[in-house]
Formats: structure tokens, sequence, C-alpha cells
């Protein structure tokens, strides 16, 4: 009995926390609050005694490390993702929206997609930008090669028109290299069929970019 009891007042007192802890109504007519996180509850005691907050005899903190945050966007057909970290911004961009199959030559919808992240460069200040090109696993790998460095000279040309001659631009082709999907599933082939631009945020040194075939330097 003493057993049933105790589990019927845990129970109760979770019960009690859900209630007390769920948004106001006020909360959801604010804009600058966004819902569940704003709570009618007092933030909870915390007892500074407590052994679970002590470090045991002998022990130290470990050596303070920032957390790369990353956030990433993805239109809802997946033909555009952009994203952030402390200190890039990467825009991947679907081939079948740049593209006719299996060519270079950029459609006419290709403009306002790339004019847009030329637009973010110059808000980011960026002076050095790398426009990498990956295709899927069909075909050669030397044919997926030589695709993609052009799809990427063509997206590049594009960037540097609009972005001035002081630009630097690194260019790589990389075939069918860096899948970020599965290639046994067209959805997944069309995913790793992509132009990709990214640069440092705010001006900031570049990262490196990673090692592969097919390279090449261009500035703009």
């Amino acid at each position: 009995m003493a057993s049933a009891r105790t589990a019927f007042t845990a129970l109760g007192l979770l019960t009690a926390l859900t209630l007390t802890g769920a948004p106001s109504a006020a909360a959801d007519d604010d804009p600058s609050a966004p819902p569940g996180t704003v709570t009618t509850s007092p933030p909870p005691s915390v007892d500074p005694a407590s052994p679970g907050l002590k470090l045991a005899d002998g022990a130290r903190l470990a050596p303070a490390k920032v957390l790369d945050i990353k956030s990433v966007v993805e239109d809802l057909g997946g033909e555009e993702r952009r994203e952030d970290t402390n200190e890039n911004v990467t825009f991947a961009l679907q081939a079948e929206v740049l593209f006719p199959k299996d060519s270079s030559k950029l459609n006419p919808e290709a403009r306002s997609r790339i004019d847009a992240i030329a637009e973010e460069a110059k808000k980011q200040n960026a002076t050095n930008i790398r426009v990498f090109g990956f295709t899927d696993d069909l075909g050669s790998y030397a044919h997926g090669l030589t695709l993609s460095k052009k799809r990427a000279e063509a997206v590049h040309d594009l960037l540097a028109g609009s972005l001035g001659p002081n630009v630097t631009f690194e260019v790589r082709g990389y075939s069918e290299d860096y899948p970020i999907a599965d290639n046994s599933t067209e959805e997944g082939r069309r995913k790793n069929r992509r132009v990709e631009v990214s640069f440092p945020r705010g001006g900031a040194g570049g990262a490196g970019a990673p090692e592969g075939a097919g390279t090449g330097m261009s500035a703009g």
C-alpha cells in the first residue's frame, strides 16, 4: 500500500509541474515571446550546498571550449539549402535548378538564385569565396569530374560579374566525391548533384577546403 501511495504522489507532482509549466495565454498574443518560452511558474530553487553541484575531491574542470553552432535551412523542395556556422556561410544548390541534364549551361532561372547568394556575400564582406561542384555516382568518375568543374565555373562566372575584381574565388570539381545523401535512390542522387558556394562570415579568414581531385584556382 505504501508503494501505491508513493507512485500516486509522484504522478500528482508530475501533473502539477506540467500544468504550472504551460505557456500562459498572454504569451501567445505577444510576438516577441516565442511559444513555449514563457511560463507562469517561478524558477526552481537551487541549493548551492548540494553535493551534486560540487566537484569530487581532486577533480578539476575541463578546459573551456567554444562549440560551433550550426543552422541549416532548406526549402520545401530541397532545391536550395543554406548552412550557417560561427565561421562560414554555405549555400548548396541542386544542379536541376541551375542546369539542364548533363549540361553546364545555366538556366535562365539560375540568375536570381545566384544573385541572391552574391548579395549575401556582399553583406558578409566576403573577399574569398569557394565554389565547388559535385555529381552523383552515375556515369564515369572522369565525366563527373569534368561536368562538376564546368558547373562550378559557370556559377563562378556569374558571381564574379556581380561581386567585382576584389574577390578571390576557389573553384573546384569533385565528381561523385563527398556525397551528402544516399546515391542508391534518385532522391539522394538529386541532392548529391549540386554546386556549393561558401564564404567566411563577416570577412573572417576562410577555412580550408576538403582535399580532392579536380582542383583549380580562379580570381574573380
